[in-house]
């Protein structure tokens, strides 16, 4: 199966889309500052792990010049040392609960997990993106115009955030 840049040899689907359990999907992953404002985002297939995208998010956010997040929690989809090595490396401070068969995480401290609780914040993050319909349901079949869209919904939240 090719998919070229126009014709695609699946039925409806276009790009960034991909199967899941029930069909097919595509996956947003959203960096959050402390307050809850997007600072960036990846779109892409539902078919890759999160582990895969966190290098593409971190790409693409925008952080004020010089100054790159102290830490970074994830949630438990994200566990893997080589994750929280690629995190040190980058001089981000990694707060990933560890999966109940992986007994030898790296980087792991009680003290930081006591931070984890602060994830609702992303949660909520993802809460106001999901009252845009346009991102629940995903209507465009063309990959730019949805990333498009996914730009402006996170600038209106950053904007509410702002004005109050």
């Amino acid at each position: 199966m090719f998919c070229g840049r126009h014709v695609c040899d699946r039925q409806k689907w276009g790009r960034l889309v991909g199967p899941t359990k029930r069909g097919k999907g595509t996956k947003l992953v959203v960096l959050a500052d402390g307050a809850g404002a997007p600072l960036g985002v990846c779109v892409a297939s539902a078919s890759p792990s999160e582990v895969k995208l966190l290098e593409p998010t971190l790409n693409n956010a925008c952080f004020v010049v010089g100054k790159q997040p102290q830490r970074l929690i994830a949630e438990r989809g994200y566990d893997s040392n080589a994750v929280r090595a690629f995190l040190v490396a980058r001089g981000i401070d990694p707060i990933i609960p560890a999966r109940r068969k992986n007994r030898a995480a790296t980087h792991q401290d009680g003290r930081k997990l006591r931070r984890y609780g602060h994830r609702w914040i992303v949660e909520r993050t993802h809460s106001w993106l999901q009252g845009f319909r346009r991102l629940v349901v995903r209507y465009e079949r063309s990959a730019t115009v949805f990333l498009g869209l996914v730009h402006i919904a996170c600038a209106l939240v950053t904007l509410r955030r702002v004005l109050g």
